[in-house]
């Protein structure tokens, strides 16, 4: 069936959507690939295993991962060679720590060297970061198989919230919809039965029209951006707009999901928001339950450390660390200890959903989402800035803070345009020097827009200092 889709893709753009359609109508059973299915099937199973099971197979795939790393990546193998190691050497999750860090800056200079030279390039699929933090990162991943993957742990981790194969979405997330440009922001795709709809174009100009189609979809479920589904939200209150009352959740990821906007989101959609952590690096995952909004980490998908700023693990639930992921199916490229540069609390208890899986109290975001204060230390944007009411905000359209020089922040704003920019100039320092402490001195900027990423984020924190876990 792959080799069916490769051709219509190829084929031009007007051409494909009766194809879609046509494929679309076969069941997903047959459509779906024999991989997708066989990871399905296990996580049906797995999720519901012990504590110990989970360890075990943990063990067994990070022997099968280091065993081909050191047969078949050379640079895994000079690795180990310098560190005078060998993959039986690794036994357990503290053996593990005995090899160095993978980091961006490593993949980026090493790239050819992480390919597995057992993997022909027929089979290697080279993709991106979306680069919402600085230059975007490649890497590879295999071709039929991790895309298969992926979508199968996806889809186990919104089952929880009662997604299912062929429920009908909204898509609001960094996707370019071909005929934006000529008004129309939205476009259908029958095989996932997803209508799409542009990050890139939301206005109160045109955000009626989205309501007005989104309502007319009739979705299950949005599936979106924080920022961007936040828009949407704020526009919909402030025009006392009705929910719409087809949608069963909203599906929150590849942004920090702040509490003000879940208390928000909430509010105008009158639905559970589930919220989930994943890489495209294919490293860690993790997301919400049925029971609780603590992140469960999938240990069918790699093996999540938590470091401190000392290089040691983190064992208290009330000091932060920074993620470090070994991922357990990309074989292609593999990547063993990678420092993620994204920050979390960890959770220690059990959660009442019954699943043995390891906890994260919440993701705090990447270290490029921090603002650095004037004695050097860091200042989250979660509980210092953000944890504000949301009917706070409805003096400002938008706000990005900037930040150049530690211990000083550009606050620019798009403020309403029924105030006055020294109303709002006093509004915005008010709202947020308290919140500072005295650690921050605070600008206010007035901008007309504030721009997406390429891949149609919204950054709270424009952040040009460099920054390290531990400085």
């Amino acid at each position: 069936m792959m080799n069916i889709m490769n051709m219509v893709n190829r084929l031009p753009h007007p051409l494909k959507q009766p194809f879609k359609y046509i494929y679309g109508t076969i069941h997903p059973s047959i459509r779906l690939s024999k991989t997708f299915w066989e990871t399905y099937n296990f996580l049906q199973k797995s999720q519901w295993w012990s504590r110990e099971k989970l360890e075990e197979y943990q063990i067994e795939q990070l022997s099968k991962l280091l065993h081909h790393a050191y047969t078949n990546v050379p640079y895994y193998r000079r690795v180990f060679d310098e560190k005078g190691l060998k993959p039986k050497d690794i036994q357990d999750f503290g053996d593990l720590r005995k090899l160095p860090y993978v980091t961006k800056e490593i993949v980026r200079d090493n790239l050819p060297d992480l390919v597995a030279r057992n993997y022909p390039q027929s089979k290697l699929q080279y993709v991106t970061t979306g680069g919402s933090t600085g230059i975007p990162l490649g890497f590879y991943r295999e071709k039929g198989i991790s895309g298969a993957k992926e979508w199968a742990f996806m889809l186990t981790q919104w089952n929880r919230v009662g997604f299912k194969i062929g429920d009908r979405c909204v898509v609001l997330r960094g996707n370019v919809v071909r005929s934006a440009n000529s008004g129309k922001f939205w476009e259908y795709h029958p095989i996932s039965k997803n209508l799409v709809v542009s990050s890139y174009h939301l206005s109160d100009e045109t955000l009626p029209k989205y309501v007005d189609k989104i309502r007319e979809f009739k979705p299950d479920y949005i599936q979106a951006y924080p920022s961007a589904i936040t828009i949407l939200a704020r526009f919909m209150r402030a025009n006392n707009i009705a929910p719409f009352p087809s949608v069963k959740a909203l599906l929150c990821g590849s942004e920090n999901l702040y509490p003000w906007q879940r208390e928000l989101l909430e509010e105008v959609f009158q639905c559970r928001v589930f919220s989930w952590y994943g890489l495209s690096e294919m490293a860690a995952l993790a997301g919400e339950c049925e029971k609780s909004t603590y992140y469960h980490v999938f240990p069918e998908y790699g093996i999540l450390e938590l470091i401190g700023n000392d290089g040691s693990p983190v064992i208290d639930e009330d000091n932060m660390g920074e993620i470090v992921a070994t991922g357990l199916n990309n074989f292609a490229c593999p990547l063993i200890r990678y420092r993620t540069g994204d920050l979390a609390l960890p959770e220690y208890s059990s959660c009442e959903c019954g699943r043995n899986y390891p906890l994260l109290k919440r993701v705090e975001g990447r270290l490029q989402e921090f603002v650095v204060a004037n004695d050097g230390s860091f200042i989250t944007l979660g509980p210092a800035i953000f944890s504000i009411h949301h009917a706070e905000w409805t003096k400002i359209k938008q706000i990005q803070f900037l930040q150049e020089t530690p211990g000083e922040l550009i606050v620019q704003v798009v403020k309403a345009a029924s105030y006055s920019e020294a109303e709002i100039k006093d509004y915005v320092l008010g709202l947020f020097k308290a919140r500072f402490e005295g650690r921050c001195e605070l600008e206010v900027r007035f901008v007309d827009h504030i721009p997406r990423t390429q891949s149609g984020k919204y950054r709270f924190l424009n952040q040009k200092l460099p920054i390290e876990f531990g400085d």
